[in-house]
């Protein structure tokens, strides 16, 4: 077996044939994924290592094998809505007969390989850096941000970033990290045993909201309000 990933061929693929990879240790935003597959269609294929036994485990991809999954078979119902009118769901098509299944680029490699290119796949999406004025540039190209990852106060938060004076960014630094991470967005990043997570999953799922952060927000004024009457008592 080669101890480097050797390309095999690119095929879809039922999600009941595809296994998640076994301590995968990224958590990744299955609603965001999702909006961008119904907006954006599956652009990159999940890599997948085929075993010689035949089982087929997928390295990079994870969540987005997750987020179709989220979808369910058949027609959605859902279209997207365009300057132009509205276009039928880049995963479903609309059509009833749609299947689970993904865009997989099978390959061939060793478990040392395979556990290296799950790592890399999930660690290089977090120590890149963002040239922010070229990111302004690109959302503010757009019509609306459906399918991009990003929200409406993310652009406020980049053009107050472009805008600060620069000991206001300075301060904003010291206190966050380098200006080039997430000054004014920072990330709640621990990690916690699998009954902890599903506890926290738990609580912010209980809460209405299109992402995560919404969600949190629910649950936080239920805290605070809890907190008060508490107090009041």
């Amino acid at each position: 077996m080669s101890d480097q990933a050797t390309y095999l061929r690119t095929e879809m693929v039922p999600l009941d044939e595809l296994t998640p990879f076994p301590g995968n240790a990224k958590r990744g935003q299955v609603d965001t994924i999702l909006s961008s597959l119904r907006r954006n269609g599956q652009y990159r294929s999940l890599i997948v290592r085929q075993i010689p036994d035949g089982a087929l485990v997928v390295l990079a991809g994870n969540h987005t094998m997750r987020a179709l999954a989220a979808h369910g078979p058949g027609d959605c119902g859902q279209k997207v809505t365009t300057l132009d009118g509205s276009r039928p769901c880049g995963v479903c098509a609309n059509a009833p007969s749609w299947a689970l299944a993904a865009r997989c680029e099978l390959v061939a490699c060793d478990e040392d390989t395979a556990r290296r290119v799950n790592l890399v796949d999930n660690r290089t999406s977090e120590i890149g850096t963002y040239d922010f004025e070229s990111l302004s540039e690109l959302l503010a190209g757009l019509d609306d941000l459906e399918g991009t990852g990003y929200t409406s106060r993310d652009v406020e938060d980049i053009t107050a970033l472009l805008t600060a004076p620069p000991d206001e960014v300075a301060d904003l630094a010291e206190h966050h990290g380098e200006p080039n991470e997430d000054v004014f967005r920072p990330k709640i990043n621990m990690s916690v045993d699998p009954e902890m997570f599903d506890r926290w999953r738990l609580a912010l799922d209980a809460h209405p909201g299109k992402d995560d952060e919404v969600k949190l927000g629910h649950l936080l004024d239920e805290i605070d309000a809890a907190r008060a009457k508490a107090a009041t008592a």
